[in-house]
């Protein structure tokens, strides 16, 4: 289990080590309210929901109450910060831009990396970092372009992590201005919170899994640095509202920039790849200019 994001925990009612607070009369609760929200008591209301992400750490779990998993978060996301900080150092020194890109399970992820990769190729040196669960079929396909790539199983973990990449990164040794491109565990929760010491976060959302992500899974979107519409092939086919997606997304992070591309038919990715080359250029002028 994760202590940080609560991946493990019970979500339904009676699984907690409190159990859920019901409303079944006409009293005046805004003080319990108040009080459970401050101590993560997880508790319903009558519109029928029961809220597990209530308290200053915005999630439950079984037996720790929240002054517990605050701390136990700080002390993960810490040393975590420390190790990202390191990586962040080494991948500017040696002129590397390392992009995470994130996203769930199924929204194109491999197909678009496989895609830029052969885009790229000859001009621009590119490694990869794997994650899954398990399993190495994602970096065979990659390994199938020609680019170098470590595949990282991560067990139980639903997420990479700064000294994962760091392992990665020493073994895969990227040249000066090599793209690395970190494909993250497929999960648009746990790796909204873990810095890797990318260069940026690029989060990637398909028609095919609706337009209401972004609200959804809010601390993605908005620690994304890019947004990827992908599969925009697919939309003569599919029920999305490509308009009601980009508000979403937009009121989760106002100027967060959005890309509309299809990986299988190519069309939008010469903006993906031009905003790849602004990124690396920037770096390697910053680089030289020290």
């Amino acid at each position: 289990m994760c202590t940080v994001c609560g991946c493990g925990q019970a979500s339904v009612e009676g699984r907690d080590s409190t159990p859920a607070h019901h409303h079944h009369d006409h009293h005046d609760h805004d003080a319990a309210h108040a009080d459970m929200h401050a101590r993560g008591i997880p508790h319903s209301h009558d519109d029928g929901h029961i809220h597990y992400g209530a308290g200053v750490a915005g999630v439950s779990v079984p037996g720790l109450d929240q002054a517990r998993i605050v701390k136990i978060e700080q002390d993960v996301l810490g040393h975590n910060d420390r190790l990202a900080a390191v990586n962040r150092a080494r991948f500017a020194a040696e002129g590397i831009i390392a992009l995470n890109l994130v996203s769930s399970p199924g929204s194109g992820k491999t197909t678009l990396l496989c895609e830029t990769i052969n885009m790229l190729s000859g001009r621009v040196p590119v490694a990869v970092v794997e994650g899954d669960q398990q399993t190495s079929f994602d970096a065979d396909r990659i390994r199938e372009t020609g680019a170098p790539a470590i595949q990282v199983n991560t067990g139980k973990g639903c997420h990479l992590d700064a000294a994962m990449v760091a392992d990665a990164t020493d073994r895969l040794q990227p040249g000066e201005g090599s793209v690395l491109f970190i494909e993250n565990v497929g999960n648009l929760v746990c790796p909204a919170g873990f810095d890797l010491g990318e260069a940026a976060k690029v989060v990637i959302l398909s028609v095919t899994e609706g337009e209401d992500k972004p609200l959804k899974y809010p601390d993605m979107f908005a620690a994304a640095d890019l947004m990827i519409l992908n599969k925009i092939d697919l939309l003569p086919h599919v029920r999305f509202d490509v308009d009601r997606c980009l508000e979403l997304a937009h009121r989760v992070k106002p100027d967060l920039p959005v890309l509309q591309l299809s990986a299988t038919t190519g069309q939008g990715m010469h903006k993906w790849l031009g905003w790849i080359d602004d990124r690396r250029d920037a770096l390697l002028a910053a680089r030289a200019a020290r």
